[in-house]
């Protein structure tokens, strides 16, 4: 079924004209013609229109988008995904631009001054984007990674705070047990561990001690997150390793 310029101004809300200017710039070609010669677009072209105009809502200019398009590597399915990726990202940015909007003007109505550095900072400490790429293409595949997306762009501020303080929680337990020298086999640091594993499949998707174990590897191989644990206590990141296998093992164990 082919839909004439008419039809398409209210299905997708755009005017005739940008139509055209769609047309004429090789943006958007209309795949047939009338015997009357006017423009019919088909349902291929209306999906073509709803990827550009996704990608005008992420504020991309019509040059780039045709391009984009134009590339022989353009795949509707992946576009798709990403143009979502990028609105998400956008959902995020808004809704803490909203709480801060929510917490200045609490403020004034109490009469009570903003300081300087929270009238400009949004996201707080924590940053749930950092090592996003190599995240993405380490485990963009994986279910894992798909179910901790769908659950994360929900998450507030408040929610990454939240998250924040239960995290510092658990490894200022973990620094406590080290300065005790108490060993990462022992059941207290194993217990200490569990509640880091719990954390991850109650935030972010289903963390087996299988799995577990596999992130503890991780913190000691990878400089970056073995940095992290070492700010906190030098040697902390074998610690957690180890700890973490001492809990999958005492898991194997157990009954069930």
């Amino acid at each position: 079924m082919a839909h004439r310029v008419g039809e398409v101004v209210k299905l997708a809300n755009v005017s005739v004209r940008t139509l055209h200017h769609y047309d004429e710039i090789g943006l958007l070609v209309p795949s047939a013609r009338s015997a009357a010669g006017y423009r019919l677009y088909t349902a291929g072209d209306l999906e073509r229109l709803q990827h550009v105009l996704f990608y005008r809502e992420i504020g991309i200019g019509l040059e780039e988008i045709r391009d984009l398009m134009a590339d022989t590597a353009f795949d509707r399915r992946t576009a798709l995904a990403a143009q979502r990726d990028l609105l998400a990202k956008e959902v995020y940015r808004l809704e803490a631009m909203l709480d801060l909007i929510d917490k200045t003007l609490a403020a004034q109505e109490e009469g009570i001054p903003m300081g300087q550095g929270e009238m400009f900072e949004v996201f707080g400490d924590f940053d749930p984007a950092e090592h996003e790429d190599e995240v993405l293409e380490r485990w963009g595949k994986t279910d894992a990674y798909k179910e901790s997306t769908r659950r994360t762009r929900r998450y507030t501020k408040a929610d990454w705070t939240r998250f924040k303080t239960e995290t510092d929680a658990i490894n200022g337990d973990m620094a406590e047990l080290m300065d005790e020298g108490v060993a990462p086999s022992d059941p207290r640091a194993i217990d200490a561990v569990e509640r880091h594993r719990v954390l991850i499949d109650r935030w972010f998707y289903p963390c087996s001690h299988k799995m577990h174990a596999q992130l503890g590897q991780m913190y000691v191989a990878d400089p970056r997150f073995a940095a992290d644990y070492e700010k906190i206590r030098a040697g902390m990141a074998q610690y957690m390793c180890d700890a973490i296998a001492a809990d999958a093992a005492r898991a194997a164990r157990e009954p069930g």
